[in-house]
C-alpha cells in the first residue's frame, strides 16, 4: 500500500516537474518573444538588420583610385570577403566560434559548455561571431558591466544574432564582423588594423599577421602588439595553435612561424594620417556647403556625417603629383629657411615689431585657452615671459625645449611659410594642393583661402590687354618713369623702374619685369579694361581700377591665380579650378558630380602670345634659373613676382598640360628679406615649380608631354622680333617713298 502511494507520489512529482520545466520553457520563450517585440528595451528594425549603423569613415581618393586620407569619429573603411586573406577567417574561426559554419547565431552546445567552465571557476565567453557582431553593430554603449543588465543583454544579442543569420549569408556575417571590430590604436576594421600596424591590405595578411590582430580580441591593452610586444607573441602564438587544432594550420607550418618576430610596421591613425591634409581640410567644408545648398541628405531625411556615414570622395588629385609637391616643398624650404635665418644674423628683426609680437600673442592658443581660464592681462603677460616645455616645429623635425612663450611667437613669425597649387589648364582639374608647410603645427590653407599681394605676376594682364588692342611683342618703348593721372585723387608714378635703360621691346620688358613698361601700358589701355580682364580670368578678390594694379597691388589667392593663367595655357578659355570629380554614399550612389564652369576669357591669338612671352620669361628673363640652374630645357612659360619690401615671393609657371603657382612669405608681411636678390620670387618660389616638374617629368606613366603650345591657325601679331623690324623698317620706307 505504502509502495503504491510511494510511486503515485513519484508520478505526481515528476508530473510536477515536467509542468515546471514546460512552464519554464514556455516563460522563457515567452521572454524571448517579448525581447523580440522590445518590450525590454528597443531592438534593431528589420531596416537597420538590412542597414546596420556603423562609424565608417569617409575615405578621400586622388583620382587614380588611391587614398589620399580619410574623416572619422572611428578609423573604419569596409572592405568585402574575397579583399580578406584566408589567414584572417580561418584565425577568427578557430579562435572565436569553431562551429560558425554549423550554428544559426546561437551555438546552444558551446553555450552550455561554457556555463560549465564559468561555474567550475574557468571564466570563458561564450558568444559567436554573430552574436559579437551583433553587439558592436546594435549595442551604442558596448557590454553592460552589471549582471543583470548584461544577462538582458546577452538575450538581446541572441535574438539579432537570429534575425542577422536570417538576413545574411556566413560570408557577409564574417565580413561585417571584420569591418566593425576594434583593434586599438584607432584602427576600427581589419581594413584600418592591417593598414595601421602592418602598413598592408586586408587580402595580403600572413598568418603570423592574422594571428596578431585576431588575437587582439581577447584584451586591446593586454595583447597589444605595441604596448605589450612579449604578450602579444604569445597570443599570437596561441591564435596559431588553435588554428592547428582545427585543422587549418599545419603543425610544420605553426613550428615555422612560432619562433618569428612580431615585425611591425607601425602607424598610427589620426584624421591628419595620409597625403594633402590642407586639402581635405578644405574639401570637407566644401563638401558640407554642398550638402546643405543642395539639400542632399540621408533616406531618413537626415544631413550626412562625414565623420561617421562611409562616403566616398573621389577628387582630381594625382597621387603621385601630389607627393611630387609635398616633396618638393619640403626640400627647398629647408635650403630657404636656412638662407632667411642666416641673412638676419647680427641684425634685429623684431625692431619696430612690438604691435605685431603682440597680434601675434593675442591670436595664439595659448592666450585663448588663458582667457578662458579668467587670468589677467598682467597674468598672461607673465605666463608668456616664463619659460615652459614646448614643442616647436622645425625643417630638422619638431624639438620639444625649454622656452618663453613669447619667444616662440617670435621665432614663428621668423618662420617663412608657403603654398602651392597645380592644375590641368584644359580640364580644369586641380593634380596637386600644398596649403602650408606642416598641418599639424600651422593649420591654415594659403592656396584657398589666403590671399596676398601678387606683385609682378599680375603684369601678363596688362600685357594681355595691350596685346589685344594691337600692341606686339616686340613693339619698343623708353624704359622711363611714367605717371598717370587718377581721377580725384594723386597723380601715380611707380617708385622705381627697373635695371635696362633706353628703349626696349615689350618682350624684353616683360622677360626682366620692367616697371616703367607695365605703367607705360597701363596708361595706354586704362585700369578699368585690365581689371576686368583680371576678374574675366578668374580672380574674386577685390581688383579695383587703379594703375598700381599693373604692378600688382591687390591680393589674390594661389588658387585664383592658377585659375587666370590656365587662360593663357588653354587658348584663352578660363575652366574653373575644380577638384571635385564625384561623391558617392558607403553603397556607391552618386550623391554629387561635378563640371566645371568654362568661358573664353582672351583672344586664343593673344593667349598663344602671351605663351611666347611669358617663354620669355624663362628664356632670358627673371626666371631663366629654371633652365640653366634647375635644367628643365622643356617648352615652359613663367612669371616670377616680388612685392614691396620682399614680404612675398611668387612663380606662375605654365605648359601646355600643366599650371601651376607657388606663394612664399612669412606670416606677417612685416617680416621679409632683407634683400632682394634672396627675397625675389626667382629665389623663393620658382625653385619649389621647378622640383614639382622634375619629378613629375621622370614619371612616364603620368604622360605629361613636352611639347610646344599650340599655334592657332592663323596669327596675325608679330611676336618674332626680327620679322618685325623687318616690316616696320619697310613701313618706314614706303612712307618715304610716299612722302609722309
Amino acid at each position: 500500500m505504502s509502495q503504491a502511494l510511494t510511486q503515485a507520489d513519484i508520478k505526481k512529482y515528476n508530473l510536477r516537474i515536467w509542468k515546471i520545466l514546460i512552464g519554464g520553457m514556455l516563460l522563457f520563450a515567452l521572454f524571448i518573444v517579448l525581447i523580440g517585440f522590445g518590450v525590454f528595451g528597443p531592438l534593431p528594425s528589420f531596416r537597420d538588420i538590412e542597414h546596420p549603423k556603423s562609424n565608417q569613415a569617409t575615405e578621400i581618393m586622388s583620382e587614380d583610385g588611391k587614398v589620399l586620407g580619410t574623416y572619422f569619429v572611428q578609423n573604419r573603411s569596409n572592405v568585402t570577403y574575397p579583399q580578406i586573406s584566408p589567414n584572417v577567417i580561418n584565425a577568427l574561426i578557430s579562435t572565436e566560434d569553431t562551429r560558425f559554419k554549423e550554428h544559426s547565431g546561437i551555438d546552444f552546445t558551446r553555450t552550455f559548455t561554457i556555463l560549465f567552465y564559468n561555474l567550475v571557476g574557468k571564466k570563458q565567453g561564450g558568444s559567436t561571431i554573430t552574436q559579437q557582431l551583433a553587439l558592436n553593430l546594435f549595442s551604442e554603449e558596448g557590454r553592460q558591466k552589471n549582471f543583470f543588465k548584461r544577462l538582458m543583454q546577452k538575450f538581446q544579442e541572441w535574438v539579432i544574432a537570429v534575425k542577422l543569420e536570417r538576413n545574411y549569408t556566413k560570408e557577409e556575417i564574417i565580413t561585417m564582423y571584420l569591418n566593425t571590430v576594434d583593434f586599438g590604436n584607432q584602427a576600427f576594421g581589419i581594413k584600418s588594423a592591417a593598414r595601421v600596424y602592418f602598413n598592408t591590405t586586408p587580402d595580403q595578411l600572413t598568418v603570423p599577421q592574422a594571428a596578431t590582430l585576431v588575437g587582439l580580441q581577447k584584451g586591446i591593452t593586454r595583447y597589444s602588439p605595441t604596448r605589450n610586444p612579449e604578450r602579444s607573441i604569445v597570443r599570437r602564438n596561441t591564435v596559431m595553435s588553435m588554428m592547428v587544432k582545427a585543422n587549418l594550420l599545419t603543425q610544420q607550418e605553426y613550428d615555422a612561424q612560432k619562433e618569428k618576430p612580431l615585425d611591425l610596421k607601425f602607424n598610427a591613425a589620426t584624421v591628419n594620417d595620409g597625403i594633402a591634409p590642407y586639402f581635405r581640410t578644405v574639401l570637407k567644408n566644401d563638401i558640407k556647403k554642398i550638402f546643405q545648398d543642395r539639400s542632399i541628405l540621408k533616406a531618413d531625411g537626415t544631413p550626412y556625417d562625414l565623420d561617421r556615414d562611409g562616403l566616398r570622395v573621389v577628387t582630381t588629385l594625382n597621387y603621385d603629383m601630389q607627393v611630387y609637391a609635398e616633396e618638393a616643398q619640403k626640400e627647398y624650404m629647408k635650403i630657404l629657411q636656412q638662407q632667411f635665418t642666416n641673412s638676419w644674423k647680427g641684425k634685429d628683426p623684431f625692431k619696430d615689431k612690438a604691435l605685431q609680437i603682440e597680434q601675434g600673442i593675442k591670436r595664439s592658443d595659448r592666450y585663448k585657452a588663458l582667457q578662458q581660464e579668467g587670468k589677467s592681462e598682467a597674468e598672461i603677460k607673465e605666463d608668456f615671459n616664463t619659460p615652459t616645455r614646448l614643442s616647436i616645429f622645425t625643417w630638422k623635425g619638431d624639438i620639444d625645449t625649454l622656452m618663453k612663450p613669447i619667444d616662440s611667437v617670435k621665432y614663428y613669425k621668423m618662420l617663412l611659410r608657403n603654398a602651392m597649387m597645380v592644375m590641368d589648364p584644359q580640364t580644369g582639374f586641380v593634380k596637386a594642393w600644398v596649403g602650408g608647410i606642416n598641418f599639424q603645427h600651422f593649420k591654415y590653407d594659403q592656396v584657398k583661402m589666403g590671399t596676398r599681394q601678387v606683385g609682378s605676376t599680375a603684369k601678363p594682364f596688362t600685357y594681355a590687354v595691350a596685346i589685344d588692342n594691337g600692341y606686339s611683342p616686340c613693339y619698343t618703348v623708353m624704359n622711363e618713369p611714367v605717371t598717370i593721372d587718377v581721377p580725384g585723387g594723386k597723380p601715380w608714378t611707380p617708385k622705381s623702374g627697373g635695371t635696362l635703360p633706353g628703349a626696349i621691346t615689350l618682350q624684353k620688358a616683360l622677360a626682366y619685369s620692367q616697371n616703367y613698361i607695365a605703367a607705360y601700358l597701363m596708361k595706354q589701355v586704362g585700369p578699368t579694361a585690365v581689371s576686368a580682364l583680371a576678374k574675366k580670368m578668374g580672380i574674386t578678390s577685390d581688383v579695383p581700377a587703379y594703375p598700381s594694379i599693373s604692378l600688382g597691388s591687390f591680393d589674390a589667392s594661389v588658387y585664383d591665380m592658377v585659375g587666370a593663367y590656365s587662360v593663357f595655357a588653354n587658348k584663352g578659355i578660363w575652366t574653373e579650378p575644380t577638384y571635385i570629380l564625384r561623391i558617392e554614399d558607403k553603397n556607391g550612389i552618386v550623391l554629387y558630380d561635378k563640371r566645371p564652369s568654362v568661358h573664353p576669357a582672351l583672344n586664343e591669338e593673344v593667349a598663344y602670345v602671351m605663351t611666347r612671352m611669358l617663354r620669355g620669361v624663362v628664356l632670358n628673363g627673371t626666371a631663366s634659373r629654371l633652365s640653366y640652374k634647375y635644367g628643365i630645357k622643356t617648352p615652359v612659360g613663367g612669371k616670377t613676382g616680388t612685392t614691396q619690401n620682399n614680404s612675398d615671393g611668387w612663380f606662375m609657371g605654365i605648359t601646355p598640360q600643366l599650371v601651376g603657382g607657388v606663394w612664399t612669405g612669412c606670416e606677417d608681411r612685416a617680416f621679409h628679406f632683407i634683400s632682394t636678390r634672396e627675397g625675389e620670387g626667382g629665389n623663393t618660389a620658382l625653385p619649389i615649380f621647378a622640383g614639382f616638374l622634375k619629378r613629375v617629368y621622370a614619371n612616364p606613366k603620368l604622360k605629361i608631354r613636352k611639347d610646344d603650345f599650340d599655334v592657332p591657325k592663323n596669327v596675325s601679331i608679330v611676336y618674332d622680333c626680327n620679322q618685325y623690324q623687318q616690316q616696320e623698317q619697310s613701313k618706314t620706307e614706303l612712307d618715304q617713298k610716299l612722302g609722309f
